[in-house]
């Protein structure tokens, strides 16, 4: 497990930037659906004295650590096992109508990824989990060993846009026949036999796209963010912002999509003027999906496929 220190928030001080307008010098609340380790989290209490946070997240191992690592700002951060799609009913619960911000660091975290025992990493043989919260739901041995060959086709096509999805499905069902599989270095030998050669030599590890699949089903990550972005920009009040991180396709699309369907007018192309209540209800605080520069990456290779949108509620035309 790597220590605090070594967690590097992701576009740390980028998120800072886009948030001051909304959160400086008043009382503000922030939910941050993610926490982590609350690397995001711990720049943003530092850098405002008046803000409240709200941390969410389905790890209870990340809320233990974040818990420790935001002590020093005492009770001005609310923790908050849940998944992030749960955000109205989490408000609900703690009687806010509206926040000031939400922040959503997607994917899977850096202390997830260190701890060989969770099954997220193919580099290391581990068990085969791949549950956010391990308290709950199927494993990733469960997916494997129950699923139909369709139906893992399906996941892999969809969620690991992989190529070879049907051929590996039908050599999963074909070996889980012998023996159920349990650990994840027998999976990486299984998927260095099925993809072939000439695609291993210019696609990567024959095994990120697979075991992204399995963690995007486990977690149903993408059922669960269509979900929480609406929701999200729901809570916010006016002049409210919201920044999401993604790190893959899927998830980039459907965080697009909901900005661009809220920040459009809905009034009639033709028309003179904007009908009342069909003007946007926010404005794109970003060009685009931003990116991380050279330097970071360097640093912290998990920058590398990061994509940051940003939008600021400005409410309905009246």
């Amino acid at each position: 497990m790597t220590s605090d220190a070594a967690h590097l928030p992701v576009l740390l001080d980028r998120v800072v930037e886009l948030f001051t307008p909304a959160l400086a010098d008043r009382d503000a609340v922030l939910v941050d659906t993610t926490l982590g380790l609350g690397g995001h989290a711990d720049a943003l209490l530092s850098a405002h004295p008046r803000l409240t946070l709200i941390g969410l997240d389905r790890d209870p191992a990340a809320l233990e650590r974040s818990r420790q690592r935001l002590a020093p700002h005492g009770d001005r951060v609310e923790y908050v096992h849940a998944v992030y799609d749960e955000l109205p009913s989490v408000l609900d619960r703690l009687e806010l109508p509206a926040v000031d911000g939400v922040l959503m660091d997607l994917g899977v975290s850096s202390m997830q990824l260190d701890v060989a025992d969770r099954g997220f990493a193919y580099a290391q043989d581990a068990p085969l989990d791949m549950r956010m919260d391990p308290t709950t739901g199927s494993s990733a041995a469960d997916v494997l060993n129950t699923y139909s060959v369709a139906d893992l086709t399906r996941i892999l096509r969809e969620y690991g846009e992989e190529r070879f999805a049907q051929r590996i499905a039908k050599a999963v069902v074909a070996e889980r026949d012998k023996e159920p599989f349990s650990r994840s270095g027998r999976l990486v030998e299984l998927l260095y036999d099925a993809v072939p050669a000439a695609s291993r030599r210019t696609g990567g590890h024959p095994a990120k796209r697979t075991f992204q699949a399995l963690r995007i089903e486990v977690n149903r990550e993408l059922d669960v963010l269509r979900a929480a972005v609406p929701a999200a920009l729901d809570a916010l009040a006016d002049g409210g912002r919201i920044v999401v991180e993604a790190y893959q396709s899927l998830e980039d699309r459907i965080v697009k999509r909901a900005l661009a369907e809220r920040s459009t007018s809905r009034t009639p192309e033709g028309l003179p003027v904007e009908l009342p209540g069909h003007g946007p209800e926010f404005r794109l605080l970003t060009r685009g999906a931003e990116k991380a520069g050279a330097e970071e990456t360097e640093h912290n290779p998990r920058a590398a496929s990061v994509r940051l949108r940003a939008a600021e509620r400005i409410g309905a035309a009246a």
